[in-house]
């Protein structure tokens, strides 16, 4: 996975750098939400295809890393000119901001975002940018996990497939998915 970080704290952005690039993903590091930005538009421009679209499918990255309090820009402003650009990318807070007044201020992005509560274990950082959950919870319906790696499918695409399997099941429970 190609993941994009804008954590100002250099000594917790090279955590994550050396957790992640473990498992085999790309990592980008910002040290602010402008640097973050920036590397955003960067990426957006090497691609010829910027429509929707294509974006939705192939965005420039498979996950952004957000902290919320940084300078020069924080992450709330770096998440809203991100999605301008392409609302479908997938933003992951990462913050010891106040919880509930994160969940508050995520509200006026008009898009699904995900919260990881500072501090964290690395393992739940790296659970979620690989979605551990989500291939759990489809494992618990008997879908062959192999075949659906094997579209390489994004996170959205993975969330909504547990959605309609989930909603497919409670219409008839007794159809083995």
């Amino acid at each position: 996975m190609k993941i994009l970080v804008a954590e100002d704290e250099t000594s917790i952005s090279a955590v994550y750098r050396l957790a992640l690039e473990d498992r085999g993903h790309q990592i980008i590091i910002t040290n602010d939400g402008q640097e973050c930005v920036k590397a955003y538009a960067d990426e957006l421009n090497k691609l010829t295809d910027k429509s929707e679209a294509y974006l939705t499918q192939h965005p420039p990255f498979d996950a952004v890393i957000l902290d919320y309090r940084m300078p020069k820009m924080d992450g709330m402003d770096a998440a809203k000119l991100i999605l301008e650009k392409n609302a479908h990318q997938r933003i992951i807070f990462a913050s010891a901001y106040v919880l509930s007044t994160l969940q508050e201020s995520v509200k006026n992005l008009h898009a699904i975002v995900e919260l990881l509560q500072k501090p964290f274990e690395l393992s739940v950082l790296i659970d979620t940018v690989e979605d551990k959950e989500i291939f759990e919870a489809l494992k618990k319906i008997n879908v062959d996990i192999m075949a659906v790696q094997n579209w390489n499918p994004n996170h959205e695409q993975l969330r909504d497939l547990l959605q309609a399997l989930k909603k497919l099941h409670k219409q008839t429970p007794l159809v083995n998915c």
